[in-house]
């Protein structure tokens, strides 16, 4: 697997269209945060009529360390 975007080498986007967010989605993007070293990552269903509802905020340790 691959993560799907990189922004500005801080932010990762991971991109689904899925009825509703399990746990192995979060340690997906958890586990590429932790790879890149980036602090940063959001979950985006598409699956949603509202996409406000579709966003999962993950943090890998604390952002303002480091």
């Amino acid at each position: 697997m691959k993560l799907d975007m990189l922004v500005e080498h801080s932010v990762l986007i991971e991109v689904k269209a899925i009825e509703c967010f399990h746990e192995a989605h979060r340690a997906q993007l958890l586990t590429y945060l932790k790879l890149t070293g980036c602090k940063l990552g959001l979950l985006l269903n598409f699956n949603e009529a509202l996409l406000k509802d579709g966003i999962l905020r993950v943090v890998n340790g604390d952002l303002d360390a480091g």
